[in-house]
């Protein structure tokens, strides 16, 4: 039963769910809860100015500003039918949901894109939306679409008598890969019962939602399912504060977060690894008095020692003083999703007392459990929690060694109602109302439920064991001499089982000798496995594996690539091909990595010695995508050169060397 004190209070806020339920259920219903009334004077949008000074736009204003720029998009829309597909395709700023809310009062299906997708795969996804526009603040133009520049359409002036139409659906796509395209379209009913299925939060916690002040930051994207559920549509019906950093710098997250008093910080696994790392680094670097003084914290917040045990490390300045060095210490609720997240990270997270949870969504079913439990020790099992209000999960499929293990099948009112794939329009494949979703979970008999990984990328054994590839590749992905890895599961000739397959891109200075060694560190980590998660064949990839923009490896791809091209890949006896700085003397070389080294330095909070030239960004020094954007802006000022995005967005900047070779080669053409 629910015992917290503040209870009643929280359970009457959320009763207004019930008022929304009661309407016809649509955007436009979801639109006037937002701006009702009662959320006047409440803070809305949030950014911080110039001078890093918090400015607000207020519900009280946020009503007529959305008018305002539907007024606009009139002067631009209006030869356009209603229902038309309009793409909007931005980043994270006060103006997306102004700019989102215009395109449905003038009838229209917002097709919501990423803002960094390029733009040829931009192409594709407006043909096959049949979008007849984009709202983007390119200057690129499209084929079939056309590009309306944001700072154009600012610049129209509103008109006062503009009369709503009221569009009613939303569009998702989950890919924008050229053939491989799907697109989701949710419509208002289905939103409103995805804000409905928060309605029974409150039987468990008060602190994802209440009546106080919150203070979400907006650093998930809003085109995706994540961001545009979880911040952006509960957070505004409930009337809170959203708050936009200016980048997503970890420089600028921090100042935000202290600046603008954050209360709630919503983002995927790679962000929470890499806070996790830089605690841990930071104290290491301020010696061992330090270190242990953290330990003892992290142990003291997650209930592993005493407060004796803990001594000083127990006292709440200490905790205050280690928060204020990272979110600030007004946050009070976190969560994780979107992918695995490692133990190790949700104790660190945890044990500096910021209370990170873990949630589950896809893009075809909205978010749909989240775990909410305010004791530590559940939060740390990492599961993704129980079904949320109105929606049902079930284990279809069960593995006979393990019979609460199996894929997971949802049901729920707010599964999108239609979907386009290849262009071809159609309802939403249900089985008895379930939808697969492609992932495998298990259940515990508590009714928890817990991601162990997609069924595309399981391998299964010769015992029929699934063996999930994260956790494999979360033993060696610390060793000496690897620049990335990939663990596969390869199936011999008729074979019904898939023996494990460690994939290793090497470091470039990883000579013979290195070789070596990486074969011997990687027995040794084999030999503590357990029997059916070992090992079966560690080969090495001749070139670099491929990468996604977040810099995880493509697995589906280099196991293609194993399969059409196994001479890319040799055995740990083959000798590998050493790479070097072709047409560059040393005298040009050497000042070019110092100063590449100390800016990898510089942005990861290492000493300098730390950084060896051949290290992986994320493997080896623990970056992420978001501190390796800043690396990048950081390379260009200092070099006053301008790397392309097609060279750092695909993967193949991953070193020092990488990018020491880049910056010269593009000094070099400079002086042609």
């Amino acid at each position: 039963m629910t015992s917290y004190p503040e209870y009643k209070s929280v359970r009457k806020y959320f009763n207004q769910i019930d008022d929304l339920l009661r309407t016809a259920c649509s955007m436009s219903d979801i639109f006037f809860a937002i701006t009702q009334k009662k959320h006047n004077r409440k803070k809305a949008l949030t950014t911080l100015n110039e001078k890093g000074r918090p400015v607000s736009i207020k519900y009280k204003h946020y009503r007529s500003y959305a008018y305002q720029m539907g007024s606009r998009l009139e002067v631009l829309l209006e030869n356009y039918p209603e229902g038309s597909v309009v793409g909007l395709k931005c980043a994270n700023n006060p103006n997306w949901p102004l700019l989102f809310w215009g395109i449905l009062m003038n009838g229209c299906t917002p097709f919501l894109i990423d803002a960094k997708l390029p733009k040829e795969n931009t192409e594709n996804v407006l043909r096959e939306a049949k979008a007849v526009a984009l709202i983007s603040n390119e200057v690129s133009e499209y084929k079939n679409a056309k590009n309306l520049n944001i700072d154009d359409i600012l610049q129209i002036k509103p008109n006062l008598r503009f009369a709503a139409k009221w569009g009613n659906e939303v569009i998702f796509s989950s890919s924008g890969t050229t053939g491989n395209v799907k697109l989701m379209i949710f419509n208002g009913r289905n939103l409103v019962h995805q804000i409905a299925a928060a309605y029974s939060m409150p039987e468990t916690t008060g602190d994802i939602m209440n009546a106080g002040e919150i203070n979400i930051l907006a650093m998930l994207p809003f085109h995706h399912i994540f961001g545009f559920v979880a911040v952006f549509l509960w957070y505004s019906f409930f009337g809170k504060n959203i708050v936009f950093p200016t980048d997503l710098s970890p420089k600028n997250i921090m100042t935000t977060c202290q600046k603008a008093g954050i209360t709630h910080v919503y983002s995927v696994p790679l962000f929470w690894d890499s806070i996790a790392q830089n605690i841990l680094r930071k104290a290491e670097l301020e010696g061992p008095q330090r270190s242990e003084l953290l330990s003892k914290m992290i142990a003291y917040n997650t209930h592993k020692i005493s407060d004796s045990e803990a001594g000083q490390a127990a006292y709440p300045i200490a905790l205050r003083i280690v928060q204020d060095q990272v979110l600030g210490h007004r946050v009070k609720f976190c969560i994780a999703g979107g992918g695995y997240i490692s133990e190790e990270t949700l104790n660190t997270i945890n044990g500096i007392g910021y209370p990170l949870y873990n949630g589950y969504g896809m893009t075809e079913a909205g978010v749909t459990s989240v775990e909410l439990s305010r004791k530590v020790e559940y939060r740390l099992k990492g599961s993704i929690g129980r079904p949320l209000h109105g929606v049902s999960y079930k284990l279809v499929n069960n593995n006979p060694l393990h019979p609460n293990e199996g894929e997971l099948y949802i049901k729920s009112e707010i599964t999108h109602t239609r979907e386009i794939i290849d262009g071809v329009e159609r309802k939403t494949v249900l089985e008895d109302g379930y939808m697969a979703t492609g992932d495998i979970a298990s259940v515990d008999e508590a009714g928890f439920y817990y991601i162990r990984g997609r069924i595309k990328d399981v391998i299964i054994n010769e015992n029929g064991e699934n063996i999930f590839p994260d956790e494999i590749e979360s033993y060696f992905k610390e060793l000496k001499h690897i620049s990335n890895l990939v663990v596969l599961g390869v199936r011999k000739g008729r074979s019904t089982h898939e023996d494990i397959t460690l994939i290793i891109e090497p470091s470039n200075d990883c000579d013979d000798a290195g070789l070596k060694e990486l074969k011997e560190e990687c027995d040794k980590v084999n030999e503590t496995l357990q029997n059916e998660k070992k090992v079966a064949k560690f080969l090495i990839a001749k070139n670099k594996l491929p990468l996604t923009s977040s810099l995880k490896v493509k697995r589906f791809e280099v196991k293609e690539l194993l399969k059409k091209n196994p001479d890319l890949f040799v055995g740990f006896d083959e000798k590998k091909e050493i790479k070097s700085f072709k047409g560059f003397s040393k005298e040009e070389i050497e000042p070019v990595v110092i100063k590449v080294r100390d800016i990898f330095a510089r942005v990861l909070l290492l000493p300098v010695v730390k950084v060896n030239d051949t290290d992986h960004w994320i493997n080896d020094l623990g970056g992420d995508s978001m501190s390796y954007v800043e690396l990048i802006n950081t390379l260009n000022d200092e070099f006053d050169i301008e790397i392309p995005q097609e060279r750092y967005s695909s993967g193949q900047l991953t070193c020092v060397n990488d990018f020491a070779l880049e910056i010269l080669t593009i000094l070099k053409d400079a002086k042609k």
